[in-house]
């Protein structure tokens, strides 16, 4: 008498296990945020760049064996490695602009006390 609840029951657990939802939307902020690192210049040199395209590449693969669980924990290690590229890169384009602001100043200060 009791058998068909308890089947009910395993079965809704069974099936709540086992629909991970698609990560569509994560998929489509990490691929969004891979393009906006290499805008700015992160490229294969870049070792963060590197692991989020291997991983965005292994999140799309496990999309298309419906192994959504994976696909969204790669496609959220990808999105955070290339958001690390491109912090690096940005970081390294402000250093130089700052290097060159110091050597204009330092240039022009010569340039000051030399003058009568």
């Amino acid at each position: 008498m009791n058998r068909p609840p308890i089947l009910a029951l395993a079965l809704l657990a069974l099936a709540g296990c086992a629909n991970d939802p698609a990560p569509h939307e994560q998929m489509r902020l990490t691929t969004q945020a891979v393009e906006q690192a290499r805008a700015v210049g992160a490229d294969q040199q870049i070792e963060e760049m590197q692991l989020a395209e291997q991983k965005l590449a292994r999140a799309e693969k496990n999309m298309g064996e419906a192994d959504y669980k994976r696909a969204r924990m790669f496609a959220e290690q990808a999105e955070l490695d290339a958001r690390l590229a491109e912090a690096k890169v940005l970081n390294l384009k402000s250093q130089k602009q700052l290097d060159e602001l110091n050597a204009r100043i330092t240039r022009l200060r010569k340039q000051l006390g030399g003058m009568p």
